[in-house]
């Protein structure tokens, strides 16, 4: 899997896309013609709310194949949600704006195999209905903060070429001072980033690994250099930054593949830029390791010995995952900003005090740590 991103570079996925198809009461939308316009590709009118296109094979295996192929339609459920986490591990309070489903990258791991039933990239362009949905409620308790993610079901930035929703929510957001919007990827697509006023309302982040994992686990992605290299620019540009070490995993050589991103990062980026890192090791639906192996048989992340973990994913085991985190998160510490919060992403409790040495509801709770280095008037406002 290596040739697949050494051939060529990946920091804009979108060049993966060969067709765009069209809701038909979508077609005549602003934001459909703009998509269009920038796109220069092939399209289609689709009649029957789906892309009217066959693959060879059924999913999850027509999703290499699928991931060529972007729907436009609009988004006929809500766009505001909480992050879907669980009671048996420690949330952040994420909350989730859905501007559509997958993406043209194509990960190893990625839990959407498991979650979705089609292998297309579908884009809402409904946008001035999600607008008035986040008025809505980010305008009915201004006292109340909120920290909004696009990243959850898809790539915060994959599309932004052909999308250009980045210039549309990044000043949206510029308006609210009750609410901060991160934008999650793995390209390296920040153009449109470049000119906007975003008044430190935005935070771009970067999911990071090992050079090994991202070149065999994360095709069609950004390389390292080219992430940090964006990140880079966007802290320029006086945006706040933000990493994730998720899914932090276990390979031949990961101590020294970990600390060298460590290293880059921060000989690279300006420290005193990054709001927040996460940490959070492997972890996966059950269903998930059937499909990784069958899509992917070169891969050998899910031949390790995993348990069912409190929230019927597999995780590794606790001693593990402790010796994991506790090699990167002693690197990070030792490059990182004092006030950068450095968290984990659905641990327990115990793993917190075995590793941090101390329960983040000591310190009110996870959501507070992150509010905190971000919103100025945390102590005025209130979740």
């Amino acid at each position: 899997m290596d040739a697949v991103n050494a051939t060529r570079s990946w920091r804009d996925p979108s060049r993966y896309i060969r067709h765009i198809h069209v809701e038909e009461n979508c077609v005549d939308l602003a934001v459909t013609r703009e998509i269009l316009e920038r796109a220069q590709l092939p399209w289609s009118v689709v009649t029957e709310n789906r892309p009217s296109v066959e693959f060879a094979d059924g999913y999850p295996f027509s999703l290499g194949q699928g991931k060529q192929h972007l729907y436009l339609c609009r988004n006929r459920g809500r766009f505001f949600k909480p992050c879907p986490g669980t009671k048996e591990y420690r949330c952040c309070g994420y909350e989730v704006l859905g501007t559509g489903m997958n993406c043209p990258m194509d990960c190893v791991y990625c839990i959407l195999q498991a979650y979705l039933n089609t292998p297309w990239i579908t884009h809402h362009v409904n946008t001035d209905e999600l607008l008035a949905e986040l008025d809505q409620v980010l305008d009915a308790d201004p006292g109340r903060l909120h920290r909004i993610g696009t990243g959850e079901f898809t790539d915060s930035l994959a599309l932004d070429r052909l999308t250009g929703l980045s210039r549309t929510l990044v000043p949206y957001f510029a308006g609210k001072p009750n609410a901060v919007l991160e934008l999650k990827t793995k390209s390296a697509v920040v153009d449109n980033l470049a000119a906007l006023d975003h008044r430190g309302r935005t935070v771009i982040a970067w999911s990071l690994n090992s050079p090994l994992v991202m070149r065999r686990e994360e095709l069609r992605s950004a390389s390292l250099e080219e992430r940090i290299d964006a990140a880079r620019r966007c802290a320029g540009w006086g945006y706040r930054l933000a990493f994730h070490f998720d899914p932090i995993i276990d390979h031949p050589g990961w101590e020294e593949g970990y600390a060298e991103t460590i290293r880059m990062l921060f000989a690279r980026v300006p420290a005193q830029s990054i709001a927040w890192i996460s940490l959070g090791a492997l972890r996966f639906l059950p269903k998930l390791k059937e499909i990784g192996i069958g899509r992917f048989p070169g891969s050998r992340i899910y031949f390790q010995e995993f348990i069912d973990g409190l929230d019927g994913k597999c995780r590794y085991y606790r001693k593990r995952r402790v010796g994991l985190y506790r090699y990167i998160h002693d690197r990070l510490r030792r490059y990182a900003d004092p006030r950068t919060c450095i968290y984990f992403c659905m641990e327990s409790r115990e793993i917190w005090r075995e590793v941090m040495g101390f329960d983040p509801e000591e310190v009110g709770g996870i959501a507070a740590m992150l509010d905190r280095t971000v919103f100025p008037d945390h102590d005025r406002l209130q979740r």
